[in-house]
């Protein structure tokens, strides 16, 4: 049995002083309803997600007391691809027709304040300044541009990019262009990833409506199909966040594993991708994703960055509405706004910075601590 996405809802991402993020939620929620032409009390189940700002299933006593079975979903920065899969998997297996995802979060400012214990590590790796992530992600930079003979201007390609793609989406916090003089000359946090390179903890919503495919078109003239939706956890030897030794063996990162899985289910190609949203927490990341998920070979991506291949009119778009670093991260709702931004370009919908040509594959990833990815493919 197959899935289409027949309803859409999204809060702006940023900072909203007195909106709390189960108020965030619960607009995605209503307008995600509103444009499959839906009321909640249609909704026969939900899975949803925050990190920071309550339990999602709460929403029932803003959305309506309908009894419905609302499971709760935290999976890290692939909260928002784990509901999707859940959701997935329960329209799948027949046992439901129609429901929603939602994902939201309202971070406190600064960076991300996670407890050593959380993920089984000493209280010591947080004394040392080790659950700082942009250390974690600056190393795997610093290796990965060494490694495939990288330049590390590129990273200010990435991020201007970022910044100009979020100028074009109403729904972004960052909307002002920066240059790539001005993203190098900001302060280096963690060599050789500068402030503007990184994203920021922040708040927003988003919510889907999810339905059996051959209901779909009850919803919306445009049912855009989840083709799969698949999570891996890491392998020994791969190198994540959080990690306190390195492994003398090697092996792929989860996201590698996630990508392959989600092609493969999906039945195409990652060559027919024709828009790609990745997770982008600093600037090296895309270019690393780029690559863990066979959108390229290792060492390719400098190219396409120099060429324009990632940008909006190129072969290859990636984060067209401007990722984590344009959008900043909610966590519950990342994964999310990716598959939002996915249903738009395919719909056609996309405005301002709507994909040329036509697009009918889209591709999304995330990947979170302490080294967990969610992929999926979506196609017109």
């Amino acid at each position: 049995m197959d899935v289409a996405v027949v309803g859409i809802g999204i809060h702006p991402f940023g900072r909203h002083e007195g909106v709390s993020g189960r108020a965030q939620g619960a607009c995605a929620a209503r307008a995600a309803l509103a444009d499959a032409g839906l009321e909640w009390t249609d909704i026969q189940f939900a899975f949803g997600g925050s990190h920071a700002a309550g339990d999602a299933d709460s929403l029932v006593s803003e959305l309506g007391l309908t009894g419905i079975p609302f499971i709760n979903v935290s999976n890290g920065c692939a909260t928002g691809g784990s509901a999707l899969i859940s959701a997935d998997s329960t329209i799948r297996s027949g046992a439901y027709e129609l429901g929603m995802v939602i994902g939201f979060d309202k971070h406190p400012r600064g960076a991300f304040d996670t407890d050593p214990a959380a993920v089984g590590l000493g209280g010591w790796y947080g004394e040392t300044g080790l659950m700082l992530t942009t250390q974690f992600f600056a190393m795997k930079a610093q290796r990965y541009l060494h490694t495939h003979g990288i330049s590390t201007s590129v990273l200010a390609k990435v991020a201007a990019k970022a910044y100009h793609n979020g100028s074009l989406n109403p729904h972004a916090w960052r909307r002002t262009p920066l240059t790539e003089e001005e993203i190098l000359a900001s302060a280096m946090l963690s060599h050789p990833l500068t402030q503007y390179m990184f994203c920021s903890p922040g708040e927003g919503g988003v919510a889907l409506v999810l339905c059996r495919a051959d209901r779909a078109r009850r919803y919306t003239d445009t049912p855009i199909y989840l083709r799969s939706a698949v999570l891996r956890t890491r392998r020994f030897g791969s190198f994540e966040v959080f990690s306190p030794w390195l492994a003398l063996e090697r092996a792929d990162s989860p996201s590698v594993d996630a990508a392959r899985a989600a092609f493969e289910l999906a039945g195409v190609a990652p060559g027919d991708v024709d828009v790609a949203q990745l997770q982008d927490t600093e600037a090296g990341a895309e270019i690393c994703h780029m690559a863990e998920c066979g959108l390229c070979a290792d060492g390719e991506q400098e190219k396409l960055l120099r060429t324009g291949a990632t940008g909006i009119g190129g072969s290859l778009p990636v984060n067209t509405d401007g990722g984590c670093i344009a959008n900043g991260e909610p966590i519950g709702a990342s994964g999310l706004r990716q598959v939002y931004e996915n249903v738009l370009q395919l719909r056609g919908a996309a405005a301002g910075r709507q994909v040329p040509g036509n697009p009918t594959v889209a591709f999304s990833h995330v990947y979170g601590a302490p080294g967990v990815s969610a992929c999926a493919v979506l196609t017109r």
